[in-house]
């Protein structure tokens, strides 16, 4: 079965239907003893959420008390963040959140998430509850995506209430007293909180990690901390000092989809914090006026600093806050300002000596600032004169006259950015109605840790899609435009274009001096080949082969496959293809026919021995590669064995070729049903093993 195509639109906000808060009755005598009792824990509950005690009642509005802790357990509480590498992140201070988390009152665990060496030498220092996990999406510049670690933390069965944060927060022990005292509420509820910001952080936690000291050694108490001179601003730009939790993590957030946010730059928590609120299936509890967190005045001042790539090649990457603000204006109803609108499910959180009182919030202040399309922060100074510390003053409206901006990379950088150690690329080359085969290919890759790759789209279509799926992708001019979505299969008038594409961009990165694999994505990778091939020497050309009969030569007439081949940038290689590009601009065929008749002559000509041909032109080696590492669609019934990754692993495959089947659906289909897909169209991310979508159905090895 297909899984359903993830449509690019505006969720609406969900009103009423309000989850039902947890707990029940086990052994009730009667369904009317069930009903009475029912009731009365209902009343219960909403006494002890609502019923404003007389020491409330002065302050005004609908207040009451967070029940108390009891007797219960702690709950089991896991701090999920994502350190950056310098310059963006400082390694020194990111070192010190975390020991401030470490510090807390109970025994959290920590989970940072990234592949970058600084996340796992960082756990390596602190100790057994830290741990690394990599398993999340990323774009191509190294910047992880959010909505992957909101799904790592969701996925988490081994923990109560989930905290993001930012990798620069110190939390206060202020921060477990609250979870500990909103654990015991009976429902789902998500919580929120604005960091301080302060410019002259004067306490360290000592070496053991477990007490904060000033300078002289001396030991500070935790109301010291709290009285750190700070301002509690933040902007839509920078909203990296908002700090998230939330109980129960096997139920859904809110209503929608959330996009692809790239984190860290800028809307992706605001807008998350705003359909929480929309969607009411949640208690939301604006926690704001609590001191739990402190960052440092350089995450604030992050808004007006473009961080360089992960290895300093480009100069900027300011279009990924673009991207961000693109999604939060064209998802749910972040930017649709609404100031009528009731929020029934918004509790304001105010402190009270050892009390945490809840104030009921119905409607949002009007907006203290304003982002233009263009990102600008307005009205930033006045929100610092506010004496209410409070998230309704933040959620705002915002322009939704916006459109995903364009890589600002030519075809030359995006090549110096991704090409390995040897000048080599891998390419990808897919239109509209492949995208979600794109996708699945581009996963694939990144698990085996395949990163020099780019992709080359067809039509506008795809290329806004892979830079919002964070792909190093570059647009074709020539491309032609009338691409049929289901039709264009090998025989097809449409395939015969397309085709003719491949060809002419490889030539054009090989003109540049690198080294291209040219693989179709539809072609799933069990390990990397790129070793093998580039050991095939200078002045060789390796081609998969599409005979599909188990014995005989592999290098008949027209069985040389061009959606999968590795050329080297020599010129023996270069001429060649420019040879193929010229034959297929003037056949009617597709060019996988011109390949075979230039460099293995008509009627196979320039055939040695049973796997190779010789162009005798420029001596150019033509390596049909073995079949049983680079297996065709039809080879030895791969595709119709009951577990193909099994077969294909005891034959030794590097690869296999979903070909050989025509119509894109059926093929398609048949890549699901074998566990040879890493794509979640629905949610847009990559399947991981703590995937909800895998049921097992897919193994990742």
């Amino acid at each position: 079965m297909l899984l359903p195509q993830h449509h690019h639109h505006r969720e609406p906000p969900r009103r009423g239907g309000r989850r039902p808060l947890r707990g029940g009755v086990a052994g009730l005598a009667s369904s009317l003893a069930g009903c009475l009792l029912l009731g009365l824990v209902a009343t219960a509950a909403m006494l002890c959420l609502s019923s404003p005690p007389s020491r409330a009642r002065q302050h005004g509005g609908s207040r009451g008390i967070v029940p108390a802790g009891g007797s219960g357990a702690t709950p089991r509480v896991t701090i999920f963040s994502a350190p950056r590498p310098p310059p963006e992140g400082s390694p020194a201070r990111q070192e010190l959140a975390a020991r401030s988390w470490l510090a807390l009152p109970w025994n959290v665990s920590v989970v940072l998430l990234g592949a970058g060496p600084e996340s796992v030498a960082l756990a390596a220092r602190l100790g057994h509850r830290v741990t690394a996990d990599a398993a999340i999406d990323f774009a191509f510049t190294g910047t992880p995506f959010f909505h992957s670690m909101v799904a790592r933390a969701q996925a988490a069965a081994d923990t109560d209430v989930c905290v993001l944060v930012d990798a620069e927060i110190v939390l206060l022990p202020e921060i477990v007293n609250a979870l500990d005292r909103f654990s015991k509420v009976d429902g789902d509820w998500f919580l929120v909180s604005l960091s301080r910001n302060v410019t002259d952080p004067r306490y360290q936690l000592a070496d053991s990690g477990s007490h904060w000291v000033q300078a002289d050694g001396k030991e500070v108490s935790f109301t010291e901390l709290q009285e750190i001179p700070a301002e509690w601003s933040s902007s839509e730009g920078s909203d990296r000092g908002l700090i998230m939790a939330w109980n129960n993590p096997s139920s859904a957030l809110h209503a929608g989809v959330l996009p692809s946010f790239l984190y860290g730059r800028g809307a992706q928590n605001w807008w998350l914090a705003h359909e929480v609120l929309s969607s009411e299936m949640r208690l939301f509890f604006d926690a704001s006026s609590l001191v739990l967190g402190l960052y440092p005045e350089s995450i604030s001042a992050m808004q007006h600093v473009m961080a360089s790539s992960k290895n300093g090649r480009l100069p900027s990457v300011s279009w990924e806050y673009g991207v961000n603000h693109h999604l939060a204006a064209v998802y749910g109803s972040y930017c649709c300002r609404s100031p009528a609108r009731r929020f029934p499910m918004l509790h304001r959180v105010v402190k009270q000596s050892e009390d945490y009182m809840l104030s009921k919030v119905d409607t949002l202040v009007s907006s203290d600032f304003f982002i233009s399309k263009q990102g600008n922060a307005h009205g930033v100074d006045s929100l610092r004169k506010k004496q209410n510390v409070s998230l309704s003053g933040y959620l705002h409206g915002c322009s939704s006259e916006t459109s995903a901006p364009d890589l600002p990379y030519s075809l030359s950088m995006l090549l110096d950015l991704v090409a390995d150690e040897n000048g080599s690329v891998v390419l990808g080359v897919a239109g509209k109605s492949y995208r979600d085969m794109l996708m699945s290919w581009a996963c694939r890759l990144r698990r085996l840790r395949v990163t020099n790759f780019l992709v080359c789209a067809l039509d506008h279509e795809t290329y806004e899609f892979s830079i919002l799926q964070g792909l190093p992708v570059f647009r074709d001019p020539l491309s032609p435009t009338n691409v049929s979505f289901d039709d264009c299969h090998f025989g097809t008038k449409c395939f015969q274009q397309v085709t003719k594409v491949k060809s002419r961009i490889v030539l054009e990165i090989l003109r540049l001096g690198y080294n291209v694999l040219l693989s179709d994505v539809d072609v799933y990778w069990f390990g990397n080949p790129m070793p093998l091939l580039y050991s095939l020497g200078l002045a060789t050309f390796g081609a998969q082969s599409d005979e599909y009969n188990e014995t005989g030569p592999i290098n008949l007439p027209r069985r040389l496959n061009s959606g999968f081949y590795f050329a080297r940038s020599d010129n023996a290689t270069i001429i060649a293809m420019e040879m193929i590009v010229k034959h297929a601009a003037s056949s009617g065929l597709s060019e996988q026919p011109s390949f075979y008749d230039v460099l293995c002559g008509e009627n196979g000509t320039n055939r040695i021995g049973e796997d190779r041909c010789l162009e005798p032109n420029t001596n150019l080696t033509v390596v049909f590669l073995d079949r049983d590492l680079f297996p065709n669609g039809a080879y030895k019934g791969l595709w119709e064995k009951r577990d193909v990754r099994a077969t294909c692993k005891e034959l030794g495959c590097f690869i296999i070729h979903n070909n050989w089947i025509n119509k894109r659906r059926k093929k398609v289909h048949r890549q699901m049903v074998s566990g040879l897909w890493d794509y979640d169209p629905t949610s847009r991310q990559c399947l991981q093993e703590w995937s909800a979508q895998n049921d097992g159905a897919i193994p990742f090895v």
